[in-house]
């Protein structure tokens, strides 16, 4: 979190790059085992990364049609608990759960997911920061590339770098804040809203 700042050109052209890159095409498992079969180490290699996937269809959840459930997000502060909000409930509920954060403390953020049928490849966590009024000033933008994931039977989870909470007279007050998982194909696996607090102290 930051406070509100113009983007430099090299933001620009990042943000320019990013719109025209083209993901390459996506492929079943069968389609990666097959590919350059003749490769032993590269053989190997996705054996390694695929797991139990190249032997069996992996399916967490057979009720649920997508490849990629979001299960949980975590505010991770030293010594203390994790702040959690449960994703796989009525979304629209979780701004009224509001974290209280002390300024100018480290955190990260986790986030729990499954992948199942097949494999992700890009996925990427967005979250903009509003700061609450009228109108609400966007303050932050945090881009996180997460990586490719094969499907796996049990929860797979993604830990942001520290991020440092505003702090100051001025920055104390309540933040909305939008989050997304997508992919290379933009496709949104969820986006939910959230709260924050940022207080002088913990109470």
């Amino acid at each position: 979190m930051s406070t509100e700042k113009e983007m430099n050109p090299a933001e620009v052209e990042q943000e320019e790059h990013d719109s025209n890159y083209q993901p390459p095409p996506q492929k079943t498992i069968e389609e990666i085992m097959a590919a350059d079969a003749e490769d032993e180490s590269l053989r190997k290699y996705k054996e390694a990364l695929l797991g139990e996937a190249q032997a069996e269809k992996i399916i967490f959840d057979e009720s649920d049609p997508r490849k990629v459930i979001v299960k949980k997000l975590a505010l991770l502060v030293a010594d203390r608990d994790p702040m959690e909000l449960d994703l796989t409930g009525d979304l629209t509920k979780l701004k009224k759960n509001v974290f209280v954060i002390k300024e100018g403390i480290q955190y990260k953020i986790r986030i729990d997911f499954v992948v199942q049928r097949e494999i992700v490849h890009g996925l990427k966590y967005v979250q903009k920061t509003y700061r609450m009024g009228v109108p609400a000033i966007h303050v932050d933008k945090m881009v996180q590339m997460v990586g490719s994931y094969p499907p796996k039977k049990e929860i797979q989870s993604y830990t942001t770098p520290f991020e440092e909470a505003p702090s100051g007279m001025m920055a104390r007050g309540t933040y909305s804040v939008t989050s997304l998982f997508t992919d290379d194909d933009k496709n949104e696996h969820l986006k939910w809203d959230w709260s924050f607090e940022i207080k002088k102290d913990w109470q």
